[in-house]
């Protein structure tokens, strides 16, 4: 009985191990987010899985991140790139991207054209896009988005299976 009741409390405290670090895992650690629809194709695809990281967004959001978006704006979360920082101009013109008078190329957009636009981006500010732009509801559609409505960074696809890796 007393070796029952040991294999018991041990079991136990590994069930709530693993509780504790799946809760700290999910809440300050890793965000898991589905691919719905197709606004960041060919980058990422409807129905891939996979997360995003917290703590990341915490450290620093950079320029081309892909981004897990939760605002009162949008009826879901949504997956977008970022490409506008706090303070930055933005110009496309002539399916270029412009930002504070530098052209940046956009090597993940696999031909897809940017209709032209201008926006100068204030104090927490950021302006996203998909990379499928003549489909996505992004900043364009959106507006800009704070800080705190980024929820996470740096994209990782962990299925399907054939499509694993940071994208």
């Amino acid at each position: 009985m007393k070796r029952l009741f040991k294999l018991l409390r041990d079991l136990l405290e590994v069930i709530i191990a693993a509780v504790v670090i799946t809760f700290i895992l999910f809440n300050f650690v890793l965000f898991s987010a589905d691919v719905v629809g197709s606004s960041m194709y060919d980058t990422l695809e409807h129905g891939d899985r996979g997360f995003s990281f917290i703590i990341t967004r915490n450290i620093k959001i950079k320029r081309f991140d892909i981004c897990v978006i939760d605002s009162d704006k949008c009826h879901n979360l949504i997956i977008k790139r970022v490409i506008g920082l706090p303070n930055d101009k933005l110009v496309y013109a002539n399916n270029k991207l412009y930002i504070n008078g530098e052209e940046l190329r956009e090597e993940y957009l696999n031909g897809a054209i940017t209709e032209d636009f201008e926006i100068q981006l204030k104090d927490d500010e950021y302006f996203v896009m998909g990379d499928n732009r003549q489909v996505s509801n992004d900043s364009r559609y959106y507006g800009t988005f704070k800080k705190d409505e980024i929820v996470a960074t740096n994209f990782f696809v962990f299925y399907p299976f054939n499509r694993i890796g940071f994208k």
